[in-house]
């Protein structure tokens, strides 16, 4: 007879720390800032792991694991995080449809993961892929990690068809993303960061700016953020955590956001391990009173994808979860799965 044993765990939460701070000159920026705010109650978890025998049936296990009974088709598949996110997947029990939307060079390719041979479609026959699985597979979900200038056209195809999908990709036309998947009304959750524990950063810190408005007034701001050398622009996330630190009464001009692309400065100056080089991000927000006697510092540093694809799975699963409750049809986001309170 198979026998389980059930422990309560938490995840190691060990940080790497900047080596060095910069000086950078402060100016002014009335930009706003997306809002996470809400006055629903939230519920911390308890997360339980099992563990069964090895004479336990593989079915049996499969069935006691959190994505159990949900399908998601990852378009992008072929990329990092589009990987990533298919291994996460797995490991939860979620079933990987061997179906993918990628470029024109990458039609008729097929891509493995996790044991997996996954089949990339180009932009025809998209609408009739698509509505062939989604019949197949009624249970689901489509997750997007593909390229800017694809969101607003897969947004329109997935709007058509029906089909609910987890938008990671960030850029394309927000506006017009949004206004095609409320008009559509379908269950979708978009999120420009899908890091659970940086949306809880950037929830908090919209919390503190708005009750405590202009603690931090005549305080001078550093900002150093470090991502892997093919992000050329500026971290929303950081400009997001400025816009706080503004209404908190911080003058600061987001063109003076420092950013660290050479490896060769990531690696000596900022700390990231050499491995992580080519995903990470780092960062940094330095405050000093004007006296300059007081400072206070802010930081938070990833180390590969794992974080994002962490909380890609879980947005699936509130998804999945919404669809079977027939909540309402509507776009969710990040805070929405953070207030759910069963996170893994």
């Amino acid at each position: 007879m198979a026998s389980s044993s059930v422990f309560l765990h938490r995840p190691d939460l060990s940080r790497i720390a900047f080596a060095c701070r910069t000086n950078q000159t402060v100016g002014k920026s009335g930009k706003g800032r997306v809002s996470f705010l809400s006055n629903r109650r939230r519920r911390l978890p308890v997360v339980l792991s099992m563990t069964t025998t090895e004479n336990s049936g593989g079915e049996a296990v499969k069935s006691g694991l959190p994505g159990n009974g949900i399908s998601i088709m990852v378009n992008g598949c072929s990329g990092k995080m589009g990987k990533a996110v298919i291994k996460a997947a797995d490991a939860a029990g979620v079933n990987i449809v061997p179906t993918s939307f990628g470029s024109a060079g990458e039609s008729g390719q097929t891509v493995e993961v996790c044991g997996k041979e996954i089949t990339v479609y180009g932009s025809t026959e998209r609408e009739k892929v698509l509505s062939s699985v989604f019949e197949k597979h009624p249970e689901l979900i489509v997750v997007d990690y593909t390229i800017p200038s694809a969101i607003n056209d897969n947004a329109e195809l997935y709007s058509k068809v029906g089909v609910p999908f987890v938008m990671g990709t960030t850029g394309g036309d927000r506006n017009k993303l949004y206004e095609t998947v409320e008009r559509a009304k379908i269950y979708a959750v978009i999120s420009p960061q899908m890091g659970k524990q940086v949306v809880a950063f950037l929830a908090a810190m919209e919390i503190m700016a708005e009750q405590f408005p202009g603690a931090f007034s005549g305080y001078s701001l550093d900002v150093m953020e470090s991502h892997q050398a093919s992000k050329l622009d500026a971290s929303g996330t950081a400009k997001a955590v400025i816009s706080c630190f503004q209404d908190l009464g911080v003058s600061y001009d987001m063109d003076q956001i420092q950013l660290i692309r050479d490896p060769k400065q990531q690696i000596e100056m900022v700390g990231v391990p050499e491995e992580h080089v080519s995903g990470h991000a780092f960062h940094l927000y330095h405050l000093t009173s004007p006296d300059e006697t007081v400072s206070f510092e802010f930081q938070h540093n990833v180390c590969g994808r794992s974080i994002y694809a962490e909380g890609t799975v879980d947005a699936v699963l509130f998804l999945a979860k919404k669809i079977r409750l027939k909540a309402d049809q509507r776009i969710y986001n990040m805070i929405d799965v953070l207030r759910e309170g069963n996170m893994r």
